[in-house]
Parts: C-alpha cells; structure tokens; sequence
C-alpha cells in the first residue's frame, strides 16, 4: 500500500498553484472553471509517471519555486522551461525523473514558455472545494490547503507515493511545442462576428497581434490592429474558455481559466481549448497570428488529442 509523503516548499516564487482538471458545473452561482492554463503540458506531465486524467498536478508560472522532498518520490515535468534544476544539476522538461529523499528541486525563470507542471506519482493531494482540487485566487477556492491561494515558503504538498511508473519517460519530440515561435491560434468564428467591420475582420486573421503585459489567468489582451464593431453594447452573457472580446478600445482579450462567468463585450469568436494552452505559455510582447477554424474541425482535432490520455 502506498504511504503519504510531502515536498516542502522553501521558496515560493511568484505563482505556483494546485491545479486538477477543472471546476465543472458550477458557473450557475457565479464561480468558474480553474484548473491547467495549459491542459496539453498538464496532461503529458501526469502521463509520464501514469497518472489518470484529472490527477492534481503543480503549475508553477515564472519560476522561483524552490522544493525539498522528505522521502524519494517519481516526478515529471512538462510545458514552458524554467530552468529547473535537481540539487544544482540541470532538469530537461517533458521527462520523468527521481527526486530523492532531502534532494531539491529549484526553478529559476523561463527561458521559453510562462508555465511549468508538475507531476508527481501518485498525484497530489488536498480536499477539494465544489469537487474539484483547482486553485482559482481570485475566488478564494480550491489550491493546496482550500483557500485558493498560491504556495507560500514553509507549506508542504501532500502526496501518495507511488513505486516506479511504468510508461515512457519522455514525451515525443512531436508533442512538445515550440514556446520561441510564433503561433498561430485557431479561433472558431461565432459571437457577434458579422459585426465587426470587413476591414477589421481581414485585419484580424491577417496580421500578427502581440501579447500585451495584461496578462494574467483570467484573460490575455492582444495588441494590433483597431477592431472595429458595430454594436455599442451588449446585455451580459455566459462567456466560454477562449472568448475573444473587443472592448471599445479595439484590442482584443481572450478570457481564460480564471474568467469571470459573463460579459456585455461583442466576441469575435473563441479561441480552441488548445489554442488556449499554446496562448498560455506566450511571454509578453510575442508576436501571434489568429486563423479561423470551424466548429466541426476544430471538435475533431480535441477529441483526437484527448484521447491521447485514455
């Protein structure tokens, strides 16, 4: 039978949260989904040391996470590269690794990408908050403890040690994308589209936008070109994963985990659950490209990446 264990957390850095697959079924009194801004690197990182869907697994934005494991312990680390290292030594992302009893595991700040997970075998563990582990600040639920809060130097994660898993120990070269470059986001057109102006419409899908500092779990803006629409005003309605609002000023925002529940802005579209996750790991001022996609196509292309993980 496995026994319980913990990493101890010497150094918080600036974001680290507990994040299983989401929080569903809830947004009719007001609270939202949560869960991996990244749901492709969260995904791989549990896959790699055999972890069922859903497993709660660490997402450490930015780096200056320091742990220190009180007994030996099987990780993997997928997503952005925060310069891990393991007592000094230099960690790849998208492996699994042994992490020894009194070892440390340090992350530094990114070199590629905004956000890191962590996988322990085993998975991660804590109480959840309507039904589910993910940490969501702004709400004040879920996380390590239940209050929705980040890790903070001296917290310890709980854990169920696992014996060795058994799977690949690295993820395909084909999985792993490439932070450095510039993406190109599908987005389902939808919403209020037919009116946006022509000229803004061709704008938007053909010329690159940039990720503005504004950028947080709740929503991106973009910065380009001048979205132009010709309503004012909208009654508020429920606002999905990816929604691309314009408000008045004509720079999209594209809402993500941490969004509020509705909105009164004109939509362009969403953008796809996984061109949320590549969105996700953007750092600011890099360049973008939106390309429309449709609903039929853009279904298929999630069904056949999630079954990856069935």
């Amino acid at each position: 039978m496995s026994e319980l264990a913990s990493l101890r957390v010497e150094q918080a850095g600036p974001l680290a949260l507990l994040q299983d697959a989401g929080r569903f079924g809830v947004r009719r009194l007001g609270v939202t989904q949560g869960g991996p801004a990244d749901p492709h690197a969260w995904a791989w990182a549990n896959r790699l040391v055999d972890n069922p869907w859903g497993t709660a697994a660490l997402e450490v934005t930015l780096g200056g996470l320091t742990l220190v494991a009180e007994r030996d312990a099987w990780l993997a680390l997928a997503g952005a590269d925060l310069g891990a290292t393991l007592d000094g030594e230099p960690l790849v992302p998208w492996r699994r690794f042994r992490l020894g009893a009194g070892q440390c595991l340090a992350f530094a700040t990114p070199r590629n990408g905004l956000r890191a997970y962590l996988a322990v075998a085993g998975g991660f563990l804590a109480e959840p908050e309507l039904g589910s582990l993910a940490c969501v600040v702004r709400e004040g639920l879920g996380g390590h403890r239940g209050e929705g809060r980040a890790l903070a130097s001296g917290d310890t994660l709980a854990f169920r040690a696992a014996g060795q898993p058994s799977g690949p120990e690295e993820a395909p070269p084909a999985v792993r994308p490439d932070y450095a470059a510039e993406p190109r986001l599908a987005l389902i057109p939808g919403a209020q589209i037919a009116a946006f102006r022509g000229s803004s419409l061709f704008a938007a899908f053909h010329h690159p936008w940039r990720v503005d500092a504004r950028a947080d779990r709740m929503g991106v803006r973009l910065t380009g070109p001048r979205l132009e629409c010709a309503i004012d005003s909208l009654v508020s309605e429920g606002i999905g994963l990816g929604a691309v609002q314009v408000p008045p000023d004509g720079q999209p925002i594209v809402l993500l985990n941490d969004r509020q529940t509705i909105g009164g802005y004109p939509r362009l579209g969403s953008l796809t659950p996984l061109a949320c996750a590549r969105l996700a790991q953007c750092q600011p001022g890099q360049r973008l490209w939106l390309r429309p996609q449709g609903r039929e196509a853009a279904h298929n292309e999630f069904v056949r990446w999630r079954r990856e993980f069935e």
